[in-house]
């Protein structure tokens, strides 16, 4: 078993039920919480621990935590991102290998346009009426992040845990 496939085993089953927790959360109140953050960096430092071989590749991964979280402040800022959005990304970085920060971007726009178009079907939708609170419903420009970042986070996962062509760590 590689290392991506023993990372993607280790992550998952612990980064799904918090990416699902996040995709409802930002759909309903266009709010990511910070349990949600605080336990998706959690999952990293203590699965990370275990499941990768390499020490000084762990520990490099904080890098991507702090390089990851400056960039969503300063976007968030510029008031292109949410700051929940900034620190989901931040939490979830450190999963990411930085040789697949090609192949993540292209996860991240199919998740990106099959998320908004989802979102705005489903807003046209009878499922409207079954969650007529939902703030992302009537948000204007705004748009609720956290469902195509989380899904991107999964799908990274999973895609890793089969080793698809073309994703190393």
């Amino acid at each position: 078993m590689d290392s991506n496939t023993l990372q993607a085993l280790g992550f998952l089953p612990f980064v799904l039920p918090i990416c699902i927790y996040v995709a409802y959360w930002d759909m309903k109140g266009m709010i990511i919480p910070n349990k949600a953050v605080y336990a998706l960096f959690a999952t990293f430092v203590v699965i990370g621990f275990f499941v990768m071989p390499d020490t000084a590749d762990y520990l490099w991964r904080f890098a991507h935590f702090a390089v990851v979280l400056l960039i969503g402040i300063l976007l968030n800022a510029a008031r292109l991102l949410g700051a929940g959005d900034a620190k989901f990304m931040a939490a979830a970085a450190p999963m990411v290998a930085i040789s697949d920060i090609g192949f993540l971007f292209v996860i991240f726009s199919v998740c990106l346009l099959a998320g908004y178009a989802l979102h705005r079907i489903a807003k046209k939708s009878p499922l409207r009426k079954r969650f007529p609170d939902w703030k992302s419903w009537d948000s204007g420009r705004r748009f609720p992040m956290g469902f195509p970042l989380a899904l991107t986070l999964v799908a990274y996962l999973v895609l890793n845990m089969n080793n698809a062509p073309g994703v190393t760590a």
